[in-house]
């Protein structure tokens, strides 16, 4: 008879016969029905995405008159937890289709274009672009694992390659193009796997000047460094656990027009005070 010894994430391990036919059946049913509990529209997704969207608009905030440089700390939330919502939505599609894929990466890339303007004109002197084409790199890149077809390999390579010749132009870099799909491995997995995603994302907010701050003693490059690293993790209980509170508006396809137009809000507010 075949024991079964129950863990904390939910998956199931055999002792008697840890490799068995049926031990593996068990699992990839277990990790299914993690996935889709932590995707389906029940509002913690939605919920993951609007509190991005608020640690955007915070870290921004730094940008209208008054340099406060603890914003920046709650503002290193809001890349990561855009990913790891991206990733939710990539495994939620593997389980269920593959539609929409193509149309997902056509938004990022219009809104990518639409936000550039308003992106420079609230953030002068910027040498890099806005979010979005790092995070349509990184959706390309996702895909080409997730997908292993020879289309979505090429161009996981040649977003790969992008990434590589122009880190210096995409916000957060090359690391922050890898950063959907180390969110991508981990979800389904017991929660210490968040250190992987954790540790990309640091590399994705500069952490030599982070580091270099924190020598100094700057509690803002500290608490960045701490807030990088426990992101992914934040994202990935609330998406566990955020059944029970009552689910937000969802976010749909005009949810990237609040992208410029925070922006270009910002920007009037910053005039009004100037």
């Amino acid at each position: 008879m075949v024991k079964r010894l129950v863990v904390n994430d939910g998956a199931h391990f055999t002792e008697d016969h840890p490799g068995s036919t049926r031990d593996a059946s068990d699992r990839t049913i277990q990790r299914r029905r993690a996935i889709m509990h932590m995707t389906q529209r029940d509002g913690a997704l939605d919920l993951l995405k609007w509190l991005a969207l608020l640690s955007m608009v915070i870290d921004h905030l730094r940008y209208v008159g008054y340099s406060v440089d603890l914003l920046y700390v709650p503002g290193r939330l809001a890349f990561p937890w855009f990913c790891l919502a991206m990733a939710a939505n990539l495994a939620r599609t593997r389980a269920v289709s593959t539609d929409g894929q193509w149309r997902y990466l056509g938004w990022l890339l219009l809104f990518s274009a639409v936000s550039e303007i308003p992106y420079r004109m609230f953030i002068p002197d910027i040498d890099t672009l806005n979010v979005l084409p790092t995070l349509a790199l990184g959706l390309l890149v996702a895909r080409g694992w997730q997908g292993r077809t020879l289309q979505t390999r090429l161009l996981a390579a040649g977003a790969l390659l992008l990434a590589a010749l122009f880190s210096e132009r995409l916000m957060f870099g090359f690391f922050g193009v890898l950063l959907p799909l180390a969110m991508l491995l981990v979800i389904g997995r017991p929660w210490y796997f968040s250190l992987l995603p954790g540790l990309v994302c640091l590399a994705a907010n500069q952490w030599q000047v982070l580091y270099y701050g924190a020598r100094l003693g700057s509690n803002s490059a500290i608490l960045g460094i701490a807030a990088c690293l426990i992101a992914p993790l934040l994202g990935l209980l609330l998406l566990r656990y955020a059944q029970s509170f009552k689910p937000p508006p969802p976010m749909r396809r005009w949810a990237y027009a609040l992208y410029p137009m925070h922006f270009l809000l910002l920007l009037a507010i910053r005039q009004v005070i100037a």
